[in-house]
C-alpha cells in the first residue's frame, strides 16, 4: 500500500509538530513505499522572502531525517522538485468549480479573520489533490483540520473518473484523531502562530528557559495541585515512562510537601533534553555533510518523478494531450 505524507517548512519544528506530525511521519518510513515530502510550494501562499524558504526547506530536510526518518525504499523529496505537480493541478483547475472552493472551512476562516486571500491560498486544495493522486496514494494520514482538503481530493479524482474514464487511484484517509492537543507555553495548543512553542532543537539553556516559563495556576509549593490542568504535567506525560508519569500525580497530589511548578518544569526539562539526545547529536552530523542531505532529497525526487510521469502520462491520454 503506497502512503503518503507532507509537511510545510514553516520554521523550528516543536514539540507539537513532533508528536503530531514528525514522529508518526517517521514510524510510516519504517514501513517502505511511502512517499514523503517538504510542501515548499504550500508554503509560498504566505510568501515568504526566498532565502528564508531555501533555509527553510534545508533545516527541515535535516530535521527530518535527525528524528529518524528512513529515505531507504521511499521518496523523501522537495514538491518543488517534481513540476509534474503544478501541471496535474493546472488540469484538475479547470474541472473545480469556484463555487467548490469557496466552501473550503480552512479558506473561509482565513478570510473570517481578515487575511488578504491569494489564489495560491484560494486554490491550495487543488494542489494538495494533486500531490496526492499523482503519486497513486492509497492511504494518506491527515488531522482533522485536513480532513475536508482530503474529501475534496476524492471529489476531484471521482469527478475526473467519471468525466474522462477511470484515470486515478481514490485516496483513503487515515485521520489522526488520537493524537492529543499538545500544550504551548500559555496553555493553548502550540503553535507558531501563538508564539507559544517549544522548539526541538537548540541551546539548551535557551530551552530550558522557555520550559522554565510555561504558565501555571498560583498554588504554592505547599498545596495540592491539579495535574488535569496543568500545562507542565501535559507536556510531561508525552515523555514519561508509566512510573515516572504515576509517581509525578503523586507529587502534585501532596500536602506540605514541599513540591512545587519549579520542580515539576526541571523534571519535564530534564525528560524533554534526553528525549531528544540522539536527534540533536544526529543533526549534528547532518549540518556536517549537506551534500548527503542534498542527494536524498535529489534522490527521492527521481523516484518521484518516475511515478509522476505514469500518472500523468495516463491524464494526458484521457483529457486529449500529447
Amino acid at each position: 500500500m503506497r502512503i503518503l505524507s507532507g509537511i510545510q517548512p514553516s520554521g523550528e519544528p516543536h514539540i507539537g509538530n513532533y508528536f503530531g506530525m514528525i514522529g508518526p511521519m517517521t514510524e510510516l518510513s519504517e514501513k517502505g513505499d511511502t512517499f514523503l515530502f517538504i510542501a515548499d510550494y504550500h508554503a509560498m501562499t504566505t510568501q515568504p522572502e526566498a532565502e528564508l524558504l531555501r533555509s527553510r526547506v534545508k533545516n527541515l530536510a535535516i530535521d527530518l531525517l535527525a528524528c529518524g526518518l528512513k529515505p531507504e525504499g521511499n521518496a523523501f523529496f522537495r514538491q518543488s522538485d517534481v513540476p509534474e505537480v503544478t501541471e496535474l493541478m493546472w488540469i484538475l483547475n479547470c474541472i473545480t468549480s469556484v463555487g467548490f472552493l469557496e466552501r473550503a472551512h480552512s479558506y473561509k476562516d482565513k478570510v473570517a479573520k481578515g487575511f488578504v486571500p491569494n489564489n495560491g491560498l484560494f486554490s491550495y486544495p487543488v494542489l494538495m489533490a494533486s500531490d496526492i493522486l499523482l503519486y497513486d496514494a492509497e492511504l494518506v494520514p491527515v488531522g482533522k483540520d485536513q480532513k475536508q482538503h482530503l474529501e475534496i481530493t476524492r471529489d476531484l479524482a471521482i469527478r475526473f473518473n467519471q468525466t474522462y474514464g477511470e484515470t486515478f487511484v481514490i485516496p483513503d484517509g487515515m485521520i489522526r484523531s488520537e493524537v492529543a492537543v499538545v500544550p504551548g507555553l500559555d496553555g493553548q495548543k502550540m503553535s507558531k502562530s501563538y508564539n507559544n512553542c517549544i522548539p526541538i532543537f537548540g541551546e539548551e539553556k535557551r530551552l530550558r528557559k522557555l520550559i522554565m516559563s510555561i504558565k501555571t495556576d498560583s498554588k504554592g509549593v505547599d498545596d495540592a495541585k491539579d495535574p488535569n490542568t496543568c500545562n507542565v504535567f501535559g507536556l510531561y506525560k508525552l515523555f514519561a515512562t508509566p512510573e515516572q508519569l504515576a509517581e509525578m500525580r503523586e507529587k502534585y497530589a501532596g500536602v506540605g510537601t514541599g513540591f512545587g511548578y519549579g520542580h515539576a518544569k526541571q523534571a519535564l526539562f530534564e525528560l524533554f533534553w534526553e528525549f531528544f539526545r540522539p536527534m540533536r547529536e544526529r543533526r549534528a552530523e547532518l549540518e556536517k555533510d549537506p551534500g548527503f542531505v542534498e542527494k536524498t532529497l535529489k534522490d527521492g525526487a527521481e523516484k518521484a518523478r518516475e511515478a509522476a510521469d505514469k500518472t500523468l502520462s495516463r491524464v494526458r491520454k484521457a483529457v486529449g494531450l500529447r
